[in-house]
């Protein structure tokens, strides 16, 4: 990356590209006793937003509704990744807000789970332990390969910065004893 100029739209295209190859994101949440916890949920993607259904019966729910905390991960698939320590992977730290069941705002959400679900999301709409939320980014990061890290910020994340332009640092190798 030394001496090159970075195209940005290019960037942007690619960490934009990425999530939309998925139907499902990794979340990390904490637990209100500070332990952290890994899990997936399918998802759907609208106006900047992301959106899951996810049950009480799963810790991640529960860590939604105590402190509206998340980071969603989408990860390049090991078997397509050109290396596998640099897979292409795109970080978003969010606020999680819950959607009232009551609301046209989540009728409208649940018709674009179906669209993209099938029909399984009516039987799972019925089910009153399941919550809807919007998870809004506020911040991220974008990692395209090996010193090619990029923090996304600013309003509606419109700001992209390289994180280092200079490479990765390598350790000298010590003088064999005399």
């Amino acid at each position: 990356m030394n001496h090159k100029t970075i195209d940005l739209e290019q960037v942007r295209a690619a960490y934009t590209a990425l999530p939309q190859t998925f139907s499902s994101v990794l979340m990390a949440t904490v637990s209100g006793s500070g332990e952290p916890e890994a899990s997936y949920a399918a998802y759907i993607r609208h106006d900047g937003q992301y959106y899951v259904y996810v049950s009480e019966l799963s810790a991640h729910t529960r860590n939604l509704l105590a402190n509206g905390k998340v980071c969603l991960l989408f990860v390049e698939d090991e078997d397509k990744a050109a290396h596998l320590f640099a897979r292409q992977r795109v970080t978003y730290h969010c606020s999680a807000g819950e959607i009232d069941r009551d609301s046209e705002a989540f009728a409208y959400i649940m018709v674009l789970f179906e669209e993209k679900f099938g029909a399984f999301m009516k039987q799972l709409q019925n089910m009153q332990d399941f919550h809807l939320f919007c998870l809004s980014p506020q911040r991220g990061s974008f990692v395209q390969g090996f010193a090619k890290a990029f923090a996304i910020e600013g309003d509606d994340l419109a700001q992209i910065r390289h994180v280092n332009d200079v490479g990765h640092q390598t350790r000298e190798p010590a003088e064999a004893p005399a």
